[in-house]
């Protein structure tokens, strides 16, 4: 197959008129936003269902659709734990749990909490490591809208990466989360409609779902029944790495901690509106692997059928391009004029990820980085031209990022590197801050600096070989997927053990300081006058209970 196509007249016109649609979306937006709360929290206005779906669709980036598709080719059903085990959990647990002490606290960022609980210090180190961290996952979702671009018209790299950001940071700069929170929500309605389609016509080109998973290798048919052993399944990871590092310690730390996604439900009027956010999520997200997973079978059995002519991208030095599997399916499937629906779908999901991530950079960078350490005094106008300042310096650096991240094996591998630095030992942090009254600043602190450094000593290690990745599993089998799910768990268990024993030995602060902040300290919201249908509590049960028989149905 070709590495282009050559789009109709229909083609071009559904991706313009998105494209319009969506800066027009932004500069209409901007007459709103008058301040900084209007700009970094969309004036906390949203309803739960305008809060929950901005909250999915900021994460349905790069990760979601080309990286969980193109990990299907090379893991199989293994996948799907990305998005269970390794997603509702951790939002069920931020709804009901966290969220009381986050907006009640009116905090206008996750950092912003960490001061509160702990110190300065311990905020100005998240805020940075966030910072960074932020910048390389906006490159990802860089990179892989310009490899749609690159895959369906042939443009070069550098141009398909600047049109790309330059989109983004256009509507981002007017109007901030407002903007991004609105067109994240026609985004989300796009991807669903665009990406569902096309695992339609495969199931009907192939014949069943049975056929399809008739000629998928076995290991790749289960969600557990492989994960007695490492070498069982093509993950190479035992159920003790997908429970520990990914169900527990990348799962929370990215849902509960990551101001990307959390952002979404500050952005809510009231506080059961922003707990029903994740909950809300929580089901959407469940739905995603019947078309990502799926999906990615439909490419896998496509490349092993003879005379389909169906194959995936490989780079100028041979090397199989996993990510490309969604895309080369839309180019298989769709014919002229549903080809610029799929084109914007992807794109898309790109644009709301990668807006996403610059909303919340902005957000970090202008109140707990900038106006925490380097004007104080800053006056809300003053705020809000340094949150477009902000937006403008960070789609700058995510350009150069992206290079980056496409050098790397596949952005899922790369995008669980991340998280593993950062939001791993954070967790760490943020559940012994808001449930153990007695740890310190100075333990929060050195904790999650020693936290993060050993995860990412660790990464070094096996990336320039020497730490062999068996050292960190704990199995003679080993794949890089599996090492960031344990290299994960290690940083949140040093994180963790280093906080109390630091804070067994340093000052404690008083509890009077602490009330709204820790559980035991906070008075419990009632919600006697609620009806049950409308209680995050209830909702965030039956989401659990699908969680479970969809785990039992697949195991």
């Amino acid at each position: 197959m070709t590495s282009e196509i050559a789009l109709t007249f229909a083609d071009w016109l559904v991706i313009a008129i998105y494209f319009v649609f969506i800066l027009g979306i932004g500069y209409y937006l901007k007459q709103f936003t008058q301040s900084d709360e209007d700009f970094f929290l969309a004036g906390r206005k949203n309803s739960s269902w305008v809060a929950g779906l901005a909250f999915l669709s900021a994460n349905m980036g790069a990760l979601e659709l080309l990286g969980m598709a193109g990990n299907t080719v090379k893991y199989g059903m293994f996948v799907s734990h990305f998005y269970w085990i390794g997603a509702i959990p951790a939002m069920l647990f931020l709804a009901i749990y966290m969220m009381p002490f986050y907006y009640s606290s009116k905090i206008k960022s996750v950092p912003g909490y960490l001061k509160l609980r702990f110190d300065e210090k311990t905020r100005v180190l998240n805020a940075i490591s966030f910072a960074v961290m932020t910048l390389l996952v906006a490159g990802i979702n860089l990179y892989a809208m310009a490899l749609i671009l690159h895959t369906f018209l042939g443009w070069g790299w550098a141009l398909s990466m600047w049109i790309s950001a330059v989109t983004v940071m256009v509507y981002v700069t007017m109007s901030g989360l407002m903007s991004a929170i609105f067109t994240e929500i026609v985004q989300f309605f796009l991807i669903w409609f665009g990406l569902f389609l096309v695992v339609v016509l495969g199931i009907v080109d192939i014949g069943s779902i049975g056929e399809i998973m008739s000629r998928v290798p076995e290991s790749y048919e289960s969600l557990w029944a492989t994960a007695g052993s490492a070498s069982a399944n093509e993950m190479m990871v035992s159920w003790g790495g997908i429970a520990l590092g990914l169900g527990f310690v990348l799962s929370f730390g990215y849902w509960t901690t990551d101001f990307l996604v959390v952002q979404r439900a500050f952005s809510a009027s009231d506080l059961r509106s922003a707990r029903m956010t994740p909950v809300i999520a929580s089901f959407f997200k469940m739905a995603l692997p019947f078309i990502v997973v799926l999906g990615g079978f439909v490419a896998l059995f496509l490349m092993n059928e003879p005379g389909s002519g169906f194959e995936l991208l490989r780079e100028a030095d041979g090397k199989i391009n996993y990510d490309s599997a969604l895309p080369q399916l839309i180019k298989y499937y769709y014919p002229h004029g549903l080809i610029g629906l799929g084109v914007t779908a992807l794109l898309a999901g790109f644009m709301a990820g990668q807006a996403g991530n610059i909303s919340a950079f902005n957000t970090v960078w202008t109140y707990d980085i900038y106006q925490a350490v380097i004007k104080p005094d800053a006056s809300s106008k003053h705020l809000l031209w340094m949150g477009r300042v902000a937006t403008v310096a960070a789609i700058l650096l995510s350009v150069v990022t992206a290079y980056w991240a496409r050098s790397m094996p596949t952005i899922m591998d790369y995008m669980q590197a991340i998280f593993s630095w950062v939001n791993a030992p954070l967790f760490a942090t943020m559940v012994l801050g808001m449930f153990v009254t007695w740890i310190t600043p100075n333990g929060a602190f050195w904790g999650l600096l020693l936290g993060m450094g050993s995860s990412l000593t660790l990464w070094l290690g096996v990336r320039f070989d020497f730490i062999a990745k068996s050292f960190i599993t704990m199995s003679d089998s080993a794949s890089s997927m599996a090492a960031n799910f344990w290299r994960a768990w290690w940083a949140w268990l040093i994180c963790f053990g280093l906080t109390i024993i630091i804070s067994l030995f340093t000052k404690k602060r008083d509890e009077n300081e602490l009330v709204g902040l820790v559980k035991g300290l906070t008075e419990e919201k009632v919600e006697e006058d609620i009806p049950a249908y409308k209680r995050p509590g209830v909702w965030a049960v039956v989401s659990l209970v699908v969680l479970i028989i969809l785990n039992i149905y697949f195991w």
